[in-house]
């Protein structure tokens, strides 16, 4: 952890620039092929935004997962797989000019145009991540949201494993997801659940949200000390799909 230091205390000095064009912000953690592949369908991405915005904002969803999350001034929180960047501008106001919102994405298209939504809010930095990897500063996230995407990522194990290293002690993970199965846009708790205890995560909390937005599951994200190795990790078997009804 200590050899990280000086590149984490350099590349968090770049943080308060406007955002411009999106690159890594972090050294590359371990690569996909060390983990194993989760036992389950991943969706396709198939839109930046799953809700139109003026229905989520009228039950007040950002505001729900921000008081849940302890997530307030000051704080530096990732959006990973911002999308269009809903979460990303509505947390920058939130975590205000002394915050810092770390906008990250894997697809150019989303990219380019958070970019273009962010390029007035000093306070924001596009990052480009990969499928496995945010890419993200050494210890530098107080607060992470993960929004009806993660059953899209490809591999969750090594992407949670090297979230961890991002996140500072007592540092929470957010995920926003719909109690269905991953082929129908969602997740099922027992399996994330199970998923996350797998990389090394503690639950801390779990809430249905208001107004059909879905479930907030809280979690805490080990030291990077104490992240189990990945030739240990255990996917978890998906019963929800293996169960769920053929459709007509």
């Amino acid at each position: 952890m200590m050899r990280f230091a000086p590149l984490a205390a350099a590349l968090l000095g770049l943080l308060p620039l406007p955002a411009h064009a999106a690159d890594p912000l972090g050294p590359p953690g371990l690569p996909a092929a060390a983990f194993p592949k989760p036992d389950r369908p991943v969706a396709e991405i198939i839109a930046p935004l799953w809700a139109q915005e003026g229905q989520r904002d009228r039950v007040d969803e950002v505001g729900q997962v921000a008081r849940l999350m302890g997530i307030g001034p000051g704080q530096t929180v990732a959006d990973i797989g911002a999308g269009s960047g809903y979460y990303t501008v509505r947390l920058a106001t939130r975590v205000g000019p002394q915050g810092r919102v770390l906008a990250e994405d894997v697809t150019p298209d989303y990219l380019a145009g958070l970019e273009r939504r962010v390029a007035t809010l000093p306070n924001v930095t596009v990052v480009r991540g990969e499928a496995h990897d945010p890419r993200l500063p050494p210890v530098s996230v107080d607060a992470a949201v993960l929004v009806h995407m993660y059953h899209e990522i490809t591999q969750p194990f090594g992407l949670l494993y090297n979230l961890a290293a991002a996140m500072k002690p007592g540092g929470r993970v957010g995920i926003v997801d719909a109690d269905a199965i991953p082929s129908r846009h969602g997740t099922p708790p027992a399996l994330l659940r199970c998923e996350l205890a797998a990389a090394g995560y503690r639950e801390t909390g779990f809430q249905v949200l208001d107004g059909g937005v879905g479930y907030l599951a809280i979690f805490a994200a080990p030291a990077a000390a104490d992240r189990p190795e990945p030739a240990a990790i255990r996917p978890c078997r998906d019963t929800a799909t293996r169960t769920a009804p053929t459709p007509r």
